[in-house]
């Protein structure tokens, strides 16, 4: 089964940026996505950014388009979250996830993202 562990959360002030990594073992030979989805504190988790294994293409959830970029290192099973002009409403628990050809997710730990005013 595959796993998934997700780091480089941090307290940052607003416009200041981070980057979440998240290093794949175990990776299945075919998977539909990766990405990242995120967790406020009392809302429900939701999808922010993703790629498709098949061509690399993108989906950003509208509130952090322009803002966040999702790559991908596959040398290294790595998927990285690049988050510029952080926004206090941007804190939550970020989770790497992937999607497998079945439509399962995984996820990993959670790493925690806190923005101050």
């Amino acid at each position: 089964q595959v796993q998934l562990v997700d780091s480089g959360g941090g307290l940052v002030q607003a416009g200041g940026s981070l980057r979440l990594s998240c290093v794949a073992s175990r990776l299945p030979t075919s998977f539909n996505a990766m990405g990242w989805y995120r967790q406020a504190p009392g809302e429900r988790r939701e999808l922010i950014a993703s790629m498709t294994n098949y061509d690399g293409s993108t989906y950003y959830k509208d509130s952090v388009k322009g803002r966040f970029t999702i790559s991908r290192d596959n040398a290294k099973n790595a998927m990285y979250l690049q988050m510029n002009s952080l926004k206090p409403e941007d804190t939550a628990v970020y989770y790497c996830h992937l999607e497998d050809d079945y439509y399962r997710l995984y996820f990993g730990q959670g790493t925690q993202v806190t923005v101050s005013s």
